[in-house]
């Protein structure tokens, strides 16, 4: 067991803890984790304030990135010195998803669980991560190599934001050169979607959101147009803006009001990507008869679709020839011991993504 610095909710709705807990050493497919860097979620955010419920007490933090300093027997393909980043996409490989190409779906998710309290009581790696903490020991599934000349700070942002916007684009829409898209939330993830349509050679990229600081954002990672949220009929003005309705919205907040708008900036054919994920027990409701004779769908994106193996390396790429937008979506970094005025600058809603560093 090797004592290390981590942020530990003990109370849903209360400030983190930095205290001293033990993390044990990897074994098998396992491997430890130094971080350099871990970004600031919203699901972190809605863990830690108890809307999903989970065990506690319990380390949060999902989106990091760091270099490997110890592997267990199992492990193939890294080794010590690696630097890479740490999702909480765990995959057994052999499942009937992991099988078929989804492993963001795998059947069997449960990774390490290697953290403690001091006193030995049983300390929770939340979404098997754990990663607003010094180390992490995690699945060798969960981790995708990176250029040594990328910072920390920016890669951490492939493990969740850039991944979960950008995949549900191009891996759950499908999304077409010269279709329309909306996105509803110019958020962290939000604008990950506008870049991903960008990417994707959409006509028209639309986003919808309740400032117009935001909507400034989103023009600058690739928004054709912006539309207030606040308006009385966000979705007309939308259609008369590209002269239709979209093929496919894109909803990035966790807000049941803009879920239950959405299908209205649908087109005939088009598709509702739901990626933004409100508090367990909050419904929408919708009128199937609609769905069904427009032939319109629904499909949810968990972390974007995304095969770490295939789609890092490309995005990597994208980084380095500067058709990804990557160093402007950090806002600002931030000491472990600032983590709670951290989280507090996210939930303001002024940040793109503030990150920890080590």
């Amino acid at each position: 067991m090797t004592t290390i610095r981590a942020a530990v909710c003990h109370e849903f709705g209360k400030p983190l803890v930095i205290q001293n807990v033990q993390i044990a050493a990897p074994t098998g497919r396992s491997l430890e984790v130094t971080l350099e860097a871990c970004a600031i979620c919203h699901s972190d955010i809605s863990y830690a304030e108890g809307i999903w419920g989970g065990t506690l007490p319990a380390v949060y933090g999902h989106e990091a990135a760091g270099r490997i300093t110890a592997v267990g027997d199992q492990v193939t393909g890294y080794g010590i010195g690696d630097k890479v980043i740490v999702t909480l996409i765990r995959s057994c490989g052999a499942c009937a998803p992991c099988s078929s190409g989804t492993p963001t779906g795998c059947e069997t998710p449960n990774g390490p669980q290697p953290l403690s309290l001091a006193n030995g009581a049983p300390l929770l790696a939340a979404m098997n991560c754990g990663a607003f903490a010094e180390k992490v020991v995690v699945d060798q599934s969960q981790i995708a190599r990176v250029p040594e000349d990328m910072p920390s700070t920016v890669a951490s942002l492939l493990s969740c934001g850039v991944i979960t916007g950008i995949g549900a684009v191009v891996n759950a829409a499908r999304l077409r050169p010269g279709q329309d898209a909306v996105v509803i939330g110019a958020g962290g993830v939000g604008l990950n979607a506008i870049q991903g349509a960008r990417i994707a050679g959409a006509r028209r990229i639309v986003a919808v959101d309740m400032t117009k600081e935001k909507l400034a954002d989103a023009a600058e990672f690739g928004a054709t147009d912006g539309v207030l949220a606040t308006g009385e009929a966000p979705w007309r003005e939308v259609a008369d803006l590209i002269g239709r309705k979209a093929d496919a919205v894109f909803v990035t907040v966790g807000a049941i009001p803009a879920y239950d708008l959405a299908p209205r900036y649908l087109a005939p054919g088009g598709k509702l990507v739901m990626v933004g994920m409100p508090a367990s027990g909050a419904t929408s409701s919708y009128e199937p008869d609609v769905f069904a004779s427009l032939s319109q769908g629904m499909v949810g994106s968990k972390m974007g679709n995304v095969v770490l193996s295939r789609d890092i390396p490309w995005l990597v790429d994208l980084y380095r020839q500067r058709r990804l937008k990557l160093d402007e979506l950090v806002s600002k970094s931030w000491p472990l011991e600032q983590i709670n005025e951290a989280i507090a600058d996210t939930k303001s809603g002024a940040a793109r993504r503030n990150v920890i560093v080590f």
